[in-house]
């Protein structure tokens, strides 16, 4: 019997009828488990049938590729997490035995294609290790930083770093530390910054720097005395996109996810992943 293989050691698909018909029947029972998809998947495996097998075969070596690399990253993952835990403390392995614990791995590895990069991917193992080594938040809160890891791209992430790295920074200077270059300000990168200043705004991770009072109220600006009620500034110009006045912090929330999802737990063992098998 011929068989296809691609050298990767995983199970061969047949090159022969046989072999067609197993892969017409995976095809089609794709479709019943998926009822509104299997008018298509019935049409196409017929259709399929009649051509060579050997591109069907690769499209199902491709996605079982894909799901292979998936389920690496996550076993991946949770052993970094469990490598910085003590697994000694009862209250921790209370914790990660917990449905409350169980959940918030449920929701992280849920969304895990949407992980584009290696960095938020670091940042799904500390917010998982964060939240079972200590309760700084509840649990409430963690689920919001695993929906800002999907929601946000690296950049919004850098702009944050750098936010906490100085404490309280415009948004001129936030663009300079980044070694952004500079460019005009009816530019695609301008309109860029401002909406990624405006998600961050919004979802209330960043905020303008405001006064408070013992109580941690916020106190309104004042008006300059000169100034009238409703008077037009004689600035013939917009706020630039990279403002050097106004100064923008962390809000708490802020404050809580630099520490859950960027602060990193030492191992307490030495963890060495496999390499994968060629």
């Amino acid at each position: 019997m011929d068989k296809i293989s691609d050298g990767t050691g995983r199970p061969e698909v047949p090159e022969n009828s046989t072999g067609k018909q197993i892969a017409r029947a995976g095809i089609q029972a794709v479709g019943g488990a998926l009822p509104f998809v299997g008018g298509i998947l019935s049409a196409a495996a017929a259709a399929w049938s009649e051509h060579d097998q050997e591109q069907v075969n690769k499209v199902f070596r491709q996605w079982l590729q894909m799901l292979e690399d998936e389920l690496r990253e996550k076993a991946h993952t949770i052993c970094e997490i469990i490598s910085r835990l003590d697994m000694q403390d009862e209250t921790i392995k209370a914790r990660i035995e917990s449905p409350e614990y169980q959940d918030l791995l449920k929701k992280a590895f849920r969304g895990w294609s949407n992980i584009d990069s290696e960095s938020k991917r670091q940042k799904i193992r500390n917010i998982l290790a964060n939240a079972a080594a200590g309760r700084l938040s509840t649990d409430d809160v963690v689920k919001l930083f695993l929906d800002w890891l999907n929601t946000y791209s690296d950049f919004h992430f850098e702009v944050i770093g750098e936010i906490y790295r100085e404490q309280s920074i415009s948004r001129g200077d936030i663009w300079r530390n980044l070694n952004r270059p500079q460019v005009r300000e009816d530019s695609p990168e301008a309109d860029l910054y401002k909406l990624l200043i405006r998600d961050l705004s919004t979802g209330s991770v960043i905020r303008q720097r405001r006064q408070t009072d013992g109580y941690g109220r916020y106190v309104k600006k004042s008006r300059p005395a000169s100034q009238k009620p409703f008077q037009r500034s004689n600035d013939p110009y917009m706020k630039s996109a990279f403002d050097d006045e106004e100064e923008y912090v962390l809000t708490e929330l802020g404050k809580q996810f630099v520490h859950y999802a960027m602060n990193e737990l030492v191992p307490r063992i030495e963890f060495h992943p496999s390499p994968a098998q060629d």
